[in-house]
């Protein structure tokens, strides 16, 4: 009898404990299960085309570390060469840590969600709102993936020091402000924020403490061998952001920065309006007003500056969590309200007052529904956003109209065999002093990428920071040239003919095929290298 008593016991102990909520349930188990989904959706789908443009910009500048580029900080250079050593030229492995990276915002987006107060279902909604541009900004190694990841890091070490009143999180605001300085200058509206956020909200009780400075010197402290660079270069990267707004501005891609945001966001903008709310609105949650001022202070900067709308992405993840927080409380509160309501035996009622309205399915009912919404913005994106569609189908054209980049990811190996057969077509005496001039940064990366196994000498480029390093020694004396116009060409040249065309086959219309397809071969340059390198020199 002892023994069947003792064996009772064990299988009772063994039922309480299944029937404890373990991690592997948790609402931050099931966060880092979508985030790791979003890596595995990359890996599977990242081989489907190749090297896009502004990819392969990062692989050649990769292959060249510096504290600083013309056109970015160092920061996705540096992973990129990290890449590299690891996974050589693998397509696939040198999107693994934009991928990885913005899983990670996933996971912090949820996490946010649990420091509001937030339950499993409220860390679930703030990730799946953050699904759709993690599927964009992690299929490409690009500096917008490790901007976005350094915007959210910062919210997320300001939930915690707003929450847990630790002022040692100073440090880690200071060093995700630096480091996202490293990888984008945006994040300097998003620092302004935090200042904004801070000085005019009761927050600004933390500048007492010494460790808000020490935040701010680790911040200078990280960006400063950018600085350092840019002050070496006078400062060139400001010439070239004044390029590229210009550029923008004038093609129009400016004008709709506000309805961008919608597009930004996509059915989770109410969520996100939630957010903004739940800081700056509740009297109850006055603490994390300072998030708010995060938000509005660089939508307000980017708006009259004229920025990109995709600029501000990186502010939404906050929102979302705290969004996804309120619209749990709500829901909770209306269940818990009409089940008080409920008697005990509603078949006494009359049939009049038996309605759904007197039930908390309803608030089940409208969970699903927001579940349904960020499901649905999920599938759009990864149907538009992710390289599956077969090359040429009109599915392959619609995602193109809305992600331009897709035909920039397709030809480049053509593009360099097209280079090559110019090559083979010279006599002897032209390909011993040979050097290949490319007119944009996808041409040189792809021609530096692929051109050595079909025997090319190395690209030059007056494009960005291809232009500082030089166009060799000794000059060349004939030049296989692409990307420039014949007329600029002919003045610089006293022979130049073309060649040859670029092309792809599957015929989508690119830059290669269609705006720039000569192939130009050029000799008998009419003033001396340093001189015609000078007017080279351009930015894109």
């Amino acid at each position: 009898m002892a023994a069947e008593g003792s064996t009772e016991s064990i299988l009772e102990l063994v039922q309480q404990q299944l029937s404890v909520p373990t991690w592997w349930t948790s609402g931050t188990a099931l966060v880092t299960g979508i985030a790791a989904a979003t890596v595995l959706l990359h890996i599977a789908t990242g081989s489907r085309y190749g090297f896009d443009r502004d990819e392969l910009m990062a692989l050649e500048d990769a292959r060249h570390l510096a504290w600083g580029y013309v056109q970015y900080p160092p920061l996705t250079a540096f992973f990129g060469r990290i890449a590299l050593a690891l996974f050589g030229t693998s397509l696939v492995g040198f999107r693994f840590f934009a991928a990885l990276v913005q899983a990670l915002a996933l996971l912090l987006t949820g996490l946010m969600a649990k420091e509001f107060g937030g339950n499993k279902w409220a860390q679930i909604v703030a990730a799946l709102a953050g699904v759709p541009f993690c599927l964009g900004a992690g299929a490409l190694m690009q500096y917008i993936s490790f901007d976005y990841i350094c915007w959210v890091f910062v919210a997320y070490a300001m939930v915690r020091l707003l929450k847990s009143g630790n002022p040692r999180w100073w440090l880690a605001v200071g060093a995700g402000i630096g480091l996202g300085m490293m990888a984008k200058y945006t994040m300097g509206f998003f620092a302004l924020g935090v200042v904004a956020g801070v000085l005019f909200t009761p927050a600004r009780k933390f500048l007492r403490s010494g460790w808000s400075w020490l935040g701010v010197l680790l911040s200078i402290a990280v960006f400063l061998p950018n600085l350092l660079w840019q002050w070496q270069h006078n400062f060139v990267s400001l010439d070239f952001l004044r390029f590229l707004h210009l550029r923008d501005v004038g093609a129009g891609q400016t004008d709709w920065f506000l309805p961008g945001q919608l597009e930004v966001t996509l059915l989770a903008f109410p969520l996100a309006v939630a957010g903004v709310c739940f800081c700056l609105f509740l009297p109850q949650e006055k603490s994390w007003r300072p998030l708010a001022w995060m938000y509005l202070v660089p939508l307000a900067l980017l708006f009259a500056l004229r920025g990109r709308d995709y600029y501000l992405a990186p502010a939404y993840p906050m929102l979302y969590a705290a969004g996804a927080v309120w619209l749990e409380q709500k829901l909770n509160a209306y269940a818990a309200n009409r089940a008080s309501l409920r008697p005990a035996n509603p078949a006494v009622l009359p049939i009049v007052s038996r309605r759904p309205l007197d039930s908390p399915e309803k608030s089940q009912r409208a969970g699903r529904l927001i579940f349904a919404a960020l499901i649905l913005d999920i599938v759009i994106a990864a149907v538009l956003a992710l390289p599956i569609a077969p090359v040429g189908s009109r599915w392959f054209e619609l995602a193109s109209r809305v992600d331009p980049v897709f035909p920039e990811e397709v030809g480049w190996r053509q593009f360099v065999k097209s280079i090559a057969q110019v090559r083979d077509a010279l006599t002897p005496e032209e390909r011993a002093h040979l050097g290949i001039l490319a007119g944009n940064y996808g041409e040189v990366g792809a021609l530096n990428l692929y051109g050595e196994e079909l025997g090319l000498p190395h690209a030059i480029s007056g494009v960005n920071s291809s232009w500082e390093r030089g166009y060799g020694e000794p000059p060349p004396e004939t030049v296989i040239v692409i990307g420039y116009s014949g007329e600029f060409l002919r003045q610089e040249f006293s022979s130049c003919y073309v060649a040859g065309e670029t092309w792809n086959r599957f015929g989508v219309a690119n830059e290669e095929s269609s705006q720039v397809p000569d192939i130009f071969v050029c000799s008998g340059l009419k003033e001396p290298w340093p001189q015609f390198w000078l007017r080279a020199r351009r930015f894109a």
